[in-house]
């Protein structure tokens, strides 16, 4: 099939930074559809009907167009962070060709010097700042997309409370254009300069010392949540997510969530991985939307209600943490029937009751019990000796592929 579609990424040098297959498609489009500062860039002699994004954002109008001669104008590389990525998950790949330019982080890391594959980027367009935060280590460079002017800003700010302070800042702006321009500053003195909207920054992340070493790895500190004591401690919440083992693009369903802390976790193991933290009590959930953004997940969604009522219509998961409510009927039921084949579902129990119940359950559907005892030294006078916690009993099994 011929492509009916085009999308074209085109630069801050506007249509003479094209190439060739670009201003031909652009030329022969019956109808150009973009946003008005692309739009903006077009010379007089492109024919094509000029058309807005309407608003709200919609793809429909474009693909009711199918089998005209469409081009779709998008910044720099359409298929990194673009409206191209979005096409494509509505367009076969043989209806729709990407005419790519340089994307404003590869002429940001280019102007840096710094090597593209060893820097990490981060799009605030129309998200929270707060995603920065899973990515704040010293020695790491960062490239973030601002949303706009107030970007850095707000970047900054985020990095003194983090303990970033020292970091140094780059802004760069209408990267590509005649008119593009270099803010330099360390976050703990930046002073909010007038900026363009259009802005990329970079960052040089460096910790004051005292700042906590927050590892992506499972089993970060108790102190790292802020929680009412219905937490799943540092050394279980490392077992258990060495079971549920996240993988890239996988739905974990957090059941009973308290604090949130598997969910987080989950999230922070890859950018891709989503979780569903299911939270009945008000002061819990509260205290999971704070978790989530300190920890840099604020996609983690959130269900207010109580399982197995709460699971209804969500979408299944790939994998199940149950800590809490494992004797409530239904929930393990529920929980069983929505995972997918080959899902993990794992839950902890500290009761006997709820123990009873998770062997019940292996009794039926197999799996691997675990008894977790964990004990810490601590003060007995002028002494030391162990203090045990309660012990856990997890299950841990893997639903049949044919179930």
């Amino acid at each position: 099939m011929t492509p009916w579609l085009t999308v074209v990424g085109i630069g801050e040098d506007g249509f003479k930074g094209l190439g060739k297959l670009a201003r031909r498609a652009l030329l022969g489009a019956t109808r150009i559809v973009g946003g008005q500062r692309q739009l903006d860039l077009l010379p007089a002699c492109i024919r094509g009907e000029r058309q807005l994004w309407p608003s709200p954002f919609s793809l429909e109008p474009l693909l009711a167009r199918r089998g005209e001669p469409v081009c779709v104008l998008a910044s720099g590389d359409p298929m990194f962070f673009g409206v191209g990525a979005s096409l494509a998950r509505q367009i076969p790949g043989d209806e729709m060709l990407v005419l790519p330019a340089p994307s404003s982080c590869a002429l940001a890391a280019a102007r840096m010097g710094w090597p593209l594959q060893d820097t990490v980027t981060v799009s605030l367009v129309a998200r929270p700042v707060a995603a920065i935060n899973a990515q704040l280590f010293s020695g790491v460079r960062l490239l973030v997309l601002s949303n706009d002017r107030h970007s850095p800003a707000a970047v900054a700010a985020l990095l003194r409370e983090r303990g970033f302070g020292p970091s140094r800042l780059t802004v760069l702006e209408h990267l590509g254009a005649e008119a593009e321009r270099r803010i330099e500053g360390i976050a703990s003195d930046w002073t909010d300069p007038a900026l363009a909207d259009l802005n990329l920054i970079a960052i040089e992340c460096l910790a004051e010392p005292a700042t906590p070493r927050l590892s992506r790895l499972a089993g970060l500190p108790d102190s790292a949540f802020q929680h009412d004591g219905q937490l799943t401690k540092r050394d279980v919440r490392a077992v258990t997510l060495a079971r549920l083992a996240p993988t890239p693009g996988e739905l974990l369903w957090d059941v009973g969530a308290g604090s949130g802390s598997i969910g987080i976790e989950w999230m922070r193991a890859h950018p891709s991985c989503r979780a569903l933290a299911i939270e009945t009590d008000a002061g819990r959930q509260a205290l999971i939307e704070r978790n989530r953004d300190t920890l840099g997940v604020p996609g983690l969604q959130l269900i207010r209600g109580s399982a197995p009522a709460a699971l209804a219509g969500l979408e299944r998961p790939d994998a199940i943490f149950i800590g809490g409510g494992v004797t409530r009927d239904g929930v393990l039921q529920t929980c069983w029937e929505q995972l997918k084949p080959g899902g993990r579902l794992v839950a902890n129990a500290v009761t006997l009751q709820s123990e009873m119940t998770l062997m019940a359950w292996r009794e039926r559907h197999g799996g691997e019990l675990t008894r977790i005892h964990i004990a810490q030294a601590q003060p007995l006078g002028e002494f030391d000796t162990w203090r045990q916690a309660l012990p856990i009993t997890l299950l841990d099994l893997v639903k049949p592929l044919d179930a």
